[in-house]
């Protein structure tokens, strides 16, 4: 059975926290997210982990977060995105200064990736459920094509008790495969139902209702789709200097034009994450709820 590879999107400095957040300790040891993430991915069966950063603070990440941290248990690769990682044909117009978002990002690891692989946010604590069942499904795929998955978590597993989030909401078939995300913005819980508040009338959403968190599954080919409409979404948007290449919308892209499926596997687990500086003593007791309940020990590495 083939072990997938975990990539870690790790090139944001988090500009709503204020720092480099995936570099912030929250476990007892000061732990940082990426390690429970790494933890978990090793007893899930993953491999190898892959970190996309970005040359400025290369320095700073690569001397804490290396296989000899994580007790040579896993192979460890680095990737860098840049603002001028373009196509040949294209270059960075002036006064570009956003990056070209996650897709993008996930392009940057196309020459070490060869297998079925993992993308997860740094800083988004996802849960040990969360790796076994994507590491379970990704470890079935060898030699396939055209067949993903993503982890849809329930929407109220995954909001916060200190503002508004956005969330990518999922319509999922009769048979479990997505057939859209559309991003929701203002997500919240107002008397005791949750509503988004994109701009028109407060619309509900279900209790359960499938969000993607950004813990997608792919294989190889998915890189070679990349490269190819990122070519035309640059024709289309190189001017405009906030424009960003998402995964959600790769993803819609081969769904509508049925180039690929897209499973979407359900999980017990609840996400965490810092949206908010707030959110952070949220988060650190439940990391030593789930560190009492036997879910991690006490220290990791």
């Amino acid at each position: 059975m083939i072990k997938p590879t975990l990539l870690v999107l790790a090139a944001g400095m988090g500009s709503r926290y204020g720092s480099l957040k995936q570099m912030d300790g929250v476990g007892p040891n000061g732990e940082a997210i990426i390690d429970y993430s790494i933890y978990d991915a090793i007893r899930a069966g993953f491999g190898k982990v892959v970190f996309v950063i970005r040359h400025s603070f290369a320095k700073e990440f690569t001397e804490v977060f290396n296989a000899e941290r994580f007790g040579h248990r896993i192979e460890v690769e680095y990737v860098y995105q840049e603002l001028d990682c373009l196509p040949e044909g294209f270059s960075l117009p002036e006064g570009r200064q956003k990056p070209w978002g996650t897709n993008h990002a996930v392009m940057m690891a196309a020459p070490v990736i060869h297998e079925p692989f993992a993308v997860i946010n740094a800083d988004d604590f996802y849960g040990r459920d969360a790796y076994a069942v994507i590491g379970r499904y990704l470890s079935s795929l060898e030699g396939s094509r055209n067949s993903y998955c993503m982890v849809g978590y329930e929407v109220s597993k995954t909001l916060s008790e200190n503002g508004t989030v956005s969330r990518g909401v999922c319509t999922v078939d009769a048979d479990g495969y997505l057939q859209g995300m559309v991003e929701r913005t203002q997500i919240e819980r107002v008397d005791g139902t949750i509503l988004f508040h994109d701009g028109g009338a407060d619309e509900p959403l279900a209790e359960n209702t499938p969000v993607s968190m950004n813990l997608f599954g792919f294989t190889p080919d998915y890189f070679e789709y990349s490269a190819d409409y990122f070519r035309t979404f640059l024709s289309e948007n190189i001017a405009n200097l906030k424009a960003e290449f998402f995964i959600p919308l790769m993803v819609n892209r081969l769904i509508s034009t049925s180039v690929a499926r897209m499973r979407v596997l359900s999980t017990s687990a609840q996400w965490f994450g810092v949206t908010y500086k707030e959110d952070k003593p949220q988060l650190m007791a439940k990391i030593e709820a789930l560190i009492e309940a036997g879910e991690y020990p006490r220290k990791l590495w």
